[in-house]
């Protein structure tokens, strides 16, 4: 059973830091573009940063640059999001996905994604 379990969530003060873990199991996510997506509250998925198959393309949403970095460690089949400087409105539950087999560009929508974790909670307080 092929599946995406995201760890590392919680409850930070703004400022603060948190690293987000996705760990794949059932198969390998070493080829396939992965990518980190977040939902808020009555608000839809959003994309929040994608990575290519090794690591050497990423993307990342505008308000996150500089502050998030995706990267992924192909030998424990785990992607990673370090948060840094968050702020509150980065509250949501965080949900790691990956693209289709041979599929080689990162996209931000969420309906290019056909494998998904059930989501970490990050909240961040003022």
């Amino acid at each position: 059973q092929v599946q995406l379990v995201e760890s590392g969530g919680g409850l930070v003060q703004a400022g603060g830091s948190l690293r987000l873990s996705c760990i794949a199991t059932g198969r390998t996510f070493s080829s396939n573009i992965m990518g980190w997506f977040r939902q808020a509250p009555g608000k839809e998925r959003e994309f929040v940063a994608g990575i290519s198959g090794i690591g050497g393309n990423t993307l990342y949403l505008d308000s996150v640059k500089g502050r998030f970095t995706i990267s992924r460690d192909n030998a424990r089949n785990t992607l990673y999001l370090q948060m840094n400087s968050l702020k509150p409105e980065d509250t949501a539950v965080y949900y790691c996905a990956a693209r289709p087999d041979k599929i080689y560009t990162i996209s931000t929508s969420r309906f290019s994604y056909n494998y998904w974790g059930q989501g970490t909670q990050v909240t961040v307080s003022s």
